[in-house]
């Protein structure tokens, strides 16, 4: 037991190196873009999406932590985006793997610099670098879809538009608490995108709920639908870090 626990401590400062962050990020970003070019896509609402980029300069893309591997592969990179990353170690490797597809990030979570990303989001967003959130990381629940990013559509004015991928074959990682999909190549996939979802600067806290119920529900609802299309199991929301710890 003793041993198992000096094991995991070596282990967790070795994934602290730099280097060994640096190293994975690029495996990832490799791995997901052949991925990418080798699966057939159904793509769903793109166009749309490109269009209201295009209309209002910058937009808020959201998507579920499980499915946040893919996400990059449908940027168009001639437009400048800046992703939350989360201020822990998991957001380290995540911040590595998103710099090498080419997004800038912005490091904060509810425990550390949040005054200061919201700042940078929204500054982001007056200059028409679109922003992209995680709104169910960095520790759930899965799937549930928090205050902020309703409340950046608010102050900025910009649309919200949400994001899923799903493709055949991929395995669910049931154990963790965001159910990871681990995809796999030369497979057939869906990637819809929902949206756009305005909050008005008038509107009150009731009507705010409506908005992030509303976008929390389509989102879910298109997820579900991707993946029994591609004959994968339901998964199930509402998952936290700490309760997949305490309940091996």
């Amino acid at each position: 037991m003793a041993q198992t626990k000096i094991l995991k401590k070596a282990f967790k400062k070795i994934l602290k190196s730099g280097i060994v962050t640096g190293i994975i990020g690029t495996l990832v970003y490799y791995y997901t873009r052949f991925v990418g070019k080798t699966t057939r896509w159904n793509i769903k609402g793109i166009e749309k999406f490109y269009q209201y980029w295009q209309k209002e300069g910058s937009i808020i893309l959201i998507g579920w932590h499980g499915r946040a591997m893919l996400y990059p592969y449908f940027w168009n990179k001639e437009r400048p985006l800046n992703a939350l990353v989360s201020l822990h170690q998991d957001g380290r490797l995540i911040a590595g793997f998103l710099e090498k597809c080419g997004f800038g990030t912005i490091g904060g979570s509810s425990n550390g610099n949040a005054v200061g990303s919201a700042r940078d989001l929204l500054e982001s967003l007056q200059k028409d670098t679109a922003i992209c959130i995680i709104p169910d990381g960095p520790k759930g629940p899965s799937m549930k879809l928090g205050k902020s990013p309703v409340y950046f559509a608010q102050k900025s004015g910009k649309p919200i538009f949400g994001i899923t991928c799903s493709i055949r074959g991929s395995k669910i990682v049931r154990r963790a608490w965001d159910q990871m999909m681990i995809p796999i190549p030369f497979s057939e996939g869906i990637c819809e995108l929902v949206g756009p979802y305005y909050a008005p600067s008038g509107a009150n806290e009731e009507e705010l709920e409506k908005i992030r119920l509303r976008i929390e529900t389509e989102l879910n609802a298109a997820c579900f639908a991707a993946d029994k299309a591609m004959g994968i199991e339901k998964v199930v929301p509402g998952t936290t870090a700490r309760q997949k710890k305490y309940h091996k």
